[in-house]
């Protein structure tokens, strides 16, 4: 029987030391715990690392995605395309408004958002005014084909919010051959990032909406805070200092300072993050590369991947073991993995919206049946990594 580890390595987790400790003690020993200047600080120091204009820090990534649907007015009857291949979030934030939410298959490669599929989508759609939008998400860290999913938006008119959750850090290259940064809304509307402990930095929980435009940016400011504004622009009195006005029906989804505090000092260490992870995942590539069992993630050309996730896709009828006999040997030899996504519309919420779905998502089925993510994160060391590689090729090739 195999002994378990000593130290249980995680799928994912937090990196945090003493700059990041210091940075929330010192909040908490502030004036200010919420509501205060290390959340304008943060928002700016985001919007200057991806390069746009405006931010908006929130309680959490979702959060961010239902303001920015909010913030473009989505209503009933409205449809936005989202990614099969996705946190149940993506879809969500558009049931949130009322509106549908209209699936998609991904590519069999990089595991996003296909624009083939989306032009399929569109070419067989009973009521293609209905659509209004797409939320591509940059799945795992690798961008979207953001040329193709742009050049269909403005064909239709339609708006793009960026679920980069994943991709913090990571790039990709326009169709004049420039490094787009994820997050700076270049042809898109608004971006969104998630700051949970397993991301790339981390507020504890968080989320921020990055955008250009200042309409959507002053809507947004109003709708985390119920709705409410003080600015003289918008109101329609203005008595004294006191007063304010709820222009929209909003939500409590503020973040304190205490969280960005944290995530200003997280930040700092971003490219430092990133070059870990990609070290971590060119140790697995070049470890799994003769393992036929095994295919290892796809990095396209001209694209920089932030690396959130390390998916392989594994022949479990090959191997002659299920996907749940791989987890529980790695989990008894110290190693634990997760599942990256189970699809959107194989659950029950959503499942009777698309009936024969596994027709209409052949891409995504494949990778469901095959894929595992196994742990990447900046604070696994040399050993672990050698753990890690050890342990899987030994359940998968014994």
């Amino acid at each position: 029987m195999t002994q378990l580890k000593s130290a249980f390595i995680p799928y994912g987790k937090q990196s945090l030391d003493e700059d990041d400790y210091k940075a929330v003690v010192d909040v908490l020993k502030s004036n200010w715990i919420t509501q205060g200047p290390k959340i304008a600080e943060f928002e700016k120091a985001i919007a200057d690392r991806v390069g746009a204009k405006y931010a908006v820090a929130v309680a959490n990534g979702t959060a961010a995605l239902h303001l920015a649907c909010l913030a473009m007015d989505l209503q009933p009857g409205d449809e936005v395309i989202t990614s099969t291949n996705t946190f149940v979030a993506s879809a969500n934030c558009i049931t949130y408004c009322g509106a549908t939410s209209v699936l998609c298959d991904i590519d069999p490669h990089t595991y996003n958002l296909d624009p083939k599929s989306v032009l399929k989508t569109l070419a067989t759609h009973p009521h293609p005014e209905r659509l209004k939008g797409i939320i591509p998400v940059h799945f795992g860290g690798h961008p979207c084909d953001m040329q193709a999913l742009i050049q269909i938006a403005k064909e239709h008119n339609w708006f793009i919010i960026e679920d980069a959750c994943h991709a913090l850090g990571a790039t990709w290259k326009s169709r004049t051959n420039q490094s787009v940064r994820v997050g700076a809304c270049h042809d898109t509307d608004m971006s969104i990032f998630s700051f949970h402990p397993v991301k790339h930095v981390t507020c504890g929980e968080g989320g921020v909406v990055t955008t250009n435009c200042l309409e959507y940016y002053e809507k947004l400011m109003m709708l985390r805070n119920h709705g409410i504004t003080k600015s003289p622009k918008y109101l329609d009195k203005n008595p004294g200092p006191w007063y304010y006005e709820m222009r929209h029906l909003g939500y409590n989804y503020r973040i304190t300072d205490i969280q960005t505090a944290l995530g200003l000092s997280q930040l700092k260490k971003l490219d430092r993050f990133i070059e870990r992870r990609r070290a971590i995942v060119a140790k697995y590539n070049e470890a799994f590369q003769n393992i036929n069992v095994i295919t290892r993630p796809t990095e396209n050309n001209g694209y920089y991947s932030a690396y959130h996730l390390y998916v392989i896709l594994i022949d479990f009828e090959k191997i002659g073991k299920t996907r749940a006999q791989v987890i529980n040997e790695l989990a008894d030899r110290g190693v634990g993995t997760q599942v990256h996504y189970i699809p959107v519309y194989e659950q029950p919420y959503y499942k009777s919206r698309w009936p024969d779905s596994l027709q209409k998502f052949p891409n995504n089925t494949f990778y469901y049946d095959r894929c595992l993510s196994i742990p990447l994160y900046p604070a696994m060391d040399d050993d672990q990594v050698d753990t890690v590689i050890k342990e899987l090729i030994g359940v998968v090739t014994s």
